[in-house]
């Protein structure tokens, strides 16, 4: 038996898998893998394997047949991803109070001494704000970083440039064959000019990413902007959506002070991405240079978590902490990102459990199915089972959470503070807000963080005077409160 193929593995799902998540993992590898649209060597012998492992599984005879002949199923021991799970409480407590909880889950590459994991070769499109409002130093500085990655790019990357304003222009078409010299001539004559619709660059920039679309590549859209979108922010979601479907992540740059941060978390959300402030146009290069090298450093890619709560049980808050750092959709299936090669990607969940679900000795409080794409093998690796339980005990749990439990549930809390404090506002809650601010510097301050404990107090006398945020002081703090989750996050305790 040992020969033989493990048809399961060939399609990526649980032995329990029902027919339907079957025939959806063989969908999605057929897509892949059919000779008309890929004639990569060895993946011709793949779609045949593939079809062959669907063959037996679709049929319940054979299933069961075939079934009779596996040996028992091993752990998760052999996956090339590693996973598990640290808890900010040992036990739940037997009471009649809801009690909140929470997870940190991580996953990251299997490691051995002869490890040397490839770099995926990228597709990558920058699509660039041209508007007027981006003359003079701005549209100085992207240019000029834009050369900087046309020179550092690696053999077999893929670089693609779209602008934009009122309209899409392709500055760059995506090829394989990239004339560096006329490239740079063509970026250098980018001109501002026109207003801000963000779609027409988005839509464009996913179309020349699609061009060389490959599951051995990582295909990502760069967003860079220093306007606000008006009125197609919805077909952009949508696009960002089926952009995902595709293994497409789209990221978001936001320049100054004049745009839309939510929007563009939202997009980023959308697809495993990372939305960012870039405060002196100065800082450009630095920004893009260090996203493209972490799109280098990919090990795997469009990893999903798919989960159920049992009643009883409430997702109050996911957040991605590493490698790079996003409050997370609370609904399932979640794009969670990319796992690098050398960190891990590491999720915080909020969970809120209620009484009748602490009768038992233990509460199950999420179960799901974590699935990622490695570029460099053609075959998607085995699922992972992510079971989240705990204890549950007739005595309080005394025990501290583990330090890297205990870092980012400290660091996550001043981001939430801001968070709070900003509903408030748009409440008209302008005190209650300004209390906030003003706890939120003190917190800083006990931390050293003084700069951004000065804006952070700046903003709360603003608001108290004003009864509004500035843009920019609400960005500074934004982001500044969740780069302290990375900052400071360390996997002393980790994998």
């Amino acid at each position: 038996m040992s020969n033989r193929p493990d048809y399961y593995e060939t399609l990526g799902v649980f032995r329990d898998a029902t027919q339907e998540e079957i025939k959806k993992a063989y969908l999605d590898l057929a897509r892949r893998l059919h000779p008309d649209k890929n004639q990569a060597p060895g993946e011709t012998e793949l779609f045949l394997d593939v079809q062959q492992a669907y063959e037996v599984l679709s049929d319940p005879a054979r299933r069961a047949e075939y079934d009779a002949t596996l040996p028992e199923e091993e752990s998760e021991k052999n996956s090339p991803i590693v996973h598990r799970v640290l808890y900010s409480r040992n036990s739940l407590v037997r009471n009649n109070e809801p009690q909140i909880i929470y997870a940190l889950a991580e996953w990251k590459p299997r490691q051995t001494e002869d490890d040397q994991p490839s770099s995926p070769p990228l597709n990558i499109c920058l699509v660039l704000d041209r508007s007027t409002s981006m003359q003079g130093e701005n549209i100085d500085m992207v240019k000029a970083a834009t050369i900087h990655l046309l020179r550092n790019l690696r053999q077999g990357d893929i670089l693609s440039v779209v602008t934009f304003s009122d309209r899409a222009e392709v500055i760059l078409p995506a090829s394989l064959y990239l004339d560096k010299r006329r490239a740079e001539a063509q970026v250098r004559m980018i001109t501002p000019s026109g207003a801000t619709e963000i779609y027409q660059g988005l839509k464009a920039g996913v179309k020349e990413v699609q061009r060389n679309l490959s599951p051995e590549r990582i295909n990502h859209v760069i967003l860079l902007t220093d306007g606000h979108t008006y009125g197609d922010e919805s077909p952009s979601l949508r696009l960002a959506e089926q952009a995902a479907k595709e293994g497409i992540g789209i990221s978001g740059i936001g320049l100054g002070e004049d745009w839309n941060d939510k929007f563009l978390d939202s997009l980023a959300k959308k697809t495993g991405g990372v939305s960012m402030l870039i405060l002196h146009p100065k800082d450009v290069q630095t920004m893009l240079d260090r996203r493209f090298s972490q799109l280098s450093k990919v090990f795997a890619e469009n990893a999903t978590l798919e989960f159920s709560l049992p009643e009883g049980v409430t997702l109050r808050y996911a957040f991605r902490i590493q490698p790079d750092v996003m409050p997370l959709p609370i609904e399932s299936p979640i794009n969670l990102g990319n796992i690098l090669r050398n960190s891990s990607t590491s999720i915080l969940f909020e969970l809120e459990v209620h009484p009748e679900s602490l009768r038992d000795e233990r509460v199950r409080l999420l179960q799901g199915t974590f699935r990622a794409r490695i570029p460099t093998q053609a075959v998607m690796p085995p699922p992972i089972r992510v079971r989240l339980s705990r204890p549950v005990s007739d005595e309080p749990d005394v025990e501290p959470p583990p330090r890297g439990m205990m870092v980012a549930l400290e660091n996550l809390n001043l981001y939430r503070m801001q968070e709070q404090a900003q509903r408030d506002a748009e409440k008209g809650l302008y005190e209650a807000a300004s209390r906030r601010l003003e706890h939120l510097a003190t917190n800083l301050l006990a931390q050293g963080k003084a700069s951004l404990a000065r804006t952070v107090i700046l903003e709360s006398q603003y608001l108290k005077k004003k009864q509004a945020f500035t843009e920019g002081g609400r960005k500074r703090i934004k982001y500044g409160t969740r780069s302290l989750l990375l900052q400071n996050y360390t996997e002393e305790e980790t994998l």
